[in-house]
């Protein structure tokens, strides 16, 4: 006895008593439905991105690298779901795991513009030396001012900053950096100066 494809009830003959539709309808539809769901988790994982510029967090590379981990973890297995529905094999406990990870980027970007967009407490100014500046172009064109680290137990710090800030400062040059604590705990960027 399988499960049906569609509603995951249990099958014992080639149409589901329970909704109904024949193995291949049933494949069908789940493929069809795998489709969706996937548009609105990279749909999802593209509004993370841009949240992530708007209250740019201080340690944005490690959540960006944790983002990208997710989501190519979550396209394979959005993959070998759809090939063992091809083979008509079991998916249940694989369609619910892919059905969690689905709103996981849309909160992850709710959280990171709720984090800056309701923290309320005063900035923190950090002086720090810019060690080098990194920019990369592309569609969503990241620029980077390394600094020295403030913080107890990281050498360095990547600040996101925009082109203007970027063109500003040079090595060696000494800047205050305005961080904020964050609503839920996440250190986010409010803005570089000169020192």
């Amino acid at each position: 006895m399988t499960r049906c494809l569609n509603c995951g009830a249990d099958r014992a003959s080639d149409v589901c008593e329970a909704c109904g539709l024949s193995s291949s309808a049933a494949e069908f539809s789940l493929r069809k439905r795998l489709l969706n769901r996937t548009a609105i988790f990279v749909l999802g994982a593209l509004a993370f991105v841009a949240a992530s510029t708007w209250y740019p967090p201080l340690d944005l590379d490690g959540i960006l690298i944790f983002i990208g981990i997710l989501f190519f973890l979550t396209l394979g297995l959005a993959i070998w779901l759809e090939r063992r529905a091809l083979r008509h094999a079991e998916v249940e406990a694989m369609k619910r795991t892919y059905y969690g990870l689905i709103p996981v980027p849309w909160l992850l970007a709710v959280l990171l513009v709720a984090n800056g967009a309701l923290d309320r407490a005063p900035a923190q100014i950090e002086v720090a030396r810019v060690i080098s500046r990194f920019a990369m172009a592309g569609a969503m064109p990241s620029r980077r001012l390394v600094v020295t680290s403030w913080r107890e137990g990281h050498r360095i710090e990547r600040i996101p900053v925009n082109r203007n800030d970027f063109d500003m400062f040079r090595r060696g040059d000494y800047v205050d950096v305005k961080v904020e604590d964050g609503l839920v705990g996440i250190p986010w960027i409010t803005g570089v100066s000169h020192h």
